[in-house]
């Protein structure tokens, strides 16, 4: 494997779909790619050239990916934040990944790997943690109605223009 550039790299555990979860990933984000391939050998225990680990990027964050068997699987426990400046950021990034995956709310979703990802607005933690405990609630109150997140409304909330209403009871990942 190639030497990373990063001294903590997110390491991502496949079944045996790592090259497609990978190929899918660099696909997505631009100023993406694979950096190195290792293929197992005679030695196994998976068939001789089949991709044992990759090394790739999404914007220019190193990642590793390996074809370990079925025992570990993701989790909401971990997850990656996109952080995105514009709706037609969240709507391209959000689309892309929650294909033949399941929507979460508050911008969270599993992908088809089963990788749990939260797009967003990258101005929202600013507007959830505003001073004005009012404003920020109205933020919170919006947000939890939403899947996808809208920018618009999020805004309209911050700047008080929109109706509140109640949470959903529950946050749940699949």
């Amino acid at each position: 494997m190639a030497i990373q550039k990063h001294k903590i790299v997110p390491h991502l555990w496949f079944d045996d779909n790592a090259e497609e979860a990978v190929n899918f990933y660099v696909s997505i984000f631009e100023n993406s790619r694979v950096t190195d391939v290792s293929r197992y050998g005679e030695a196994g225990p998976r068939p001789k050239g089949s991709v044992l680990a990759m090394a790739f990027e999404l914007e220019g964050q190193s990642f590793a990916a390996i074809n370990g068997g079925p025992w570990a699987r993701f989790n909401g426990s971990v997850s990656f934040l996109v952080h995105c400046e514009t709706q037609e950021e969240i709507d391209c990034y959000y689309d892309k990944l929650v294909e033949g995956g399941q929507q979460q709310l508050c911008g969270w979703l599993t992908d088809r790997f089963g990788l749990v990802w939260q797009v967003n607005y990258a101005r929202l933690p600013k507007m959830l943690m505003d001073r004005d405990a009012i404003r920020a609630n109205r933020v919170m109150e919006a947000m939890m109605k939403m899947k996808k997140i809208d920018i618009a409304r999020l805004e309209e909330a911050y700047e008080g223009k929109a109706a509140a209403q109640s949470m959903p009871r529950s946050f749940r990942f699949a």
